[in-house]
């Protein structure tokens, strides 16, 4: 018996091209790696909206001139309080307002308790211009904080304790300039110890601030 041959069907199916392949396997990599993720950010003890602090460090202690008038110390844990730290000035157009405004919506939405264990603190990298009355008017327009003026050089040792920067900008003259400087907002719980960073766009979800705040303060660290 003769055999014959089956007619084609047709040319064999093209190769993947390699980026196709690569695409794909970096697309895989990448689910597995962002559900692990989600995975231990759901199991992790630190749930934070914020950047969590990996090894809470105790927060610098400093004294500078409140917007009363007063001298005024900051001690880390002393006076077993919660406090939101960060470093702004009076003159900057949009940033240093709206996180005074965000972080006083936040401490507004804290049962009352809480409220009176929370502090928010702004510490001006203006010194030359934030005078304690202009201060004053500043921070109480946007509710409940505290304003603090640390005169050079002290201000930057400060600003480096706390990882901050900070330089004139746009400089026009000695009492027109800008300053450019680091957005951050540390929380520090009620043992004196770094814990969260909030970028100043986390600001504006209120609700996720107020949970990192009522979590550090009910776990302070030890």
């Amino acid at each position: 018996m003769t055999e014959t041959s089956l007619p084609s069907t047709g040319s064999p199916p093209a190769a993947r091209p390699w980026y196709v392949s690569a695409l794909l396997a970096v697309c895989a990599v990448a689910l597995v790696l962002g559900a692990a993720w989600g995975y231990a950010r759901l199991r992790s003890p630190f749930p934070f909206y914020g950047t969590a602090v990996g090894s809470p460090t105790a927060a610098q202690d400093f004294s500078g001139t409140d917007q009363n008038g007063r001298a005024w110390t900051f001690r880390p844990g002393g006076s077993g309080r919660t406090t939101a730290l960060f470093f702004g000035f009076t003159h900057c157009p949009n940033i240093c307002p709206l996180s005074l405004a965000y972080l006083d919506k936040a401490r507004q939405a804290l049962p009352a308790a809480e409220r009176e264990r929370f502090d928010i603190v702004l510490v001006s990298v203006d010194p030359a211009r934030d005078t304690p009355a202009r201060l004053k008017e500043y921070v109480e327009f946007f509710g409940k904080a505290t304003g603090v003026r640390v005169p050079e050089p002290a201000l930057s040792g400060v600003a480096r304790a706390y990882g901050v920067a900070y330089q004139q900008a746009d400089v026009k003259g000695p009492q027109d300039y800008q300053i450019n400087h680091t957005t951050g907002t540390y929380l520090i719980d009620a043992s004196g110890k770094l814990r969260v960073l909030w970028d100043y766009t986390q600001l504006p979800q209120v609700d996720r601030v107020v949970r990192d705040i009522e979590y550090v303060m009910e776990n302070p660290a030890s």
